[in-house]
């Protein structure tokens, strides 16, 4: 499973020291006085989904450009270079976990990024690389 591997990517995205900010000019404020914990869910859905975008789509990005990469690969090996492409998209990552742990405190966004986000990572990146399924 991704998990594993992954694990280890964790400690890199988190050596990485970033403010995190919204790039994106339609999401709130991260600067806004009023504290983050006291956004709606929707609201932290909203300022969130840019950073996690920003982060799929760089290793989307590091996948494609990966020589290993095929348009008929297993899922398996599609998992390999995502591991490989997550220390160079490091500072997205760990905006993203940032941005999560003022949301929702401390220690959630790491629990985001090994959690939800990695279990739907394989799929999103296998969808946008258009992977089609090996021949057997």
């Amino acid at each position: 499973m991704i998990f594993a591997t992954v694990f280890a990517s964790a400690f890199i995205v988190s050596s990485v020291t970033l403010t995190p900010v919204s790039l994106d000019p339609r999401t709130p404020a991260l600067s806004d006085p009023r504290p983050l914990t006291q956004m709606s869910v929707r609201q932290r859905e909203t300022a969130l989904l840019p950073l996690v975008r920003r982060a799929t789509d760089c290793i989307v990005r590091r996948v494609k450009a990966d020589s290993r990469y095929r348009e008929r690969m297993r899922p398996g090996e599609v998992n390999d270079l995502i591991v490989d492409a997550m220390p160079s998209c490091a500072p997205l990552l760990r905006a993203m976990i940032d941005t999560h742990d003022r949301m929702y405190g401390n220690g959630s966004g790491q629990a985001f990024l090994l959690g939800p986000y990695l279990d739907i990572l394989p799929g999103a990146v296998a969808q946008q690389v258009k992977l089609k399924p090996a021949a057997r």
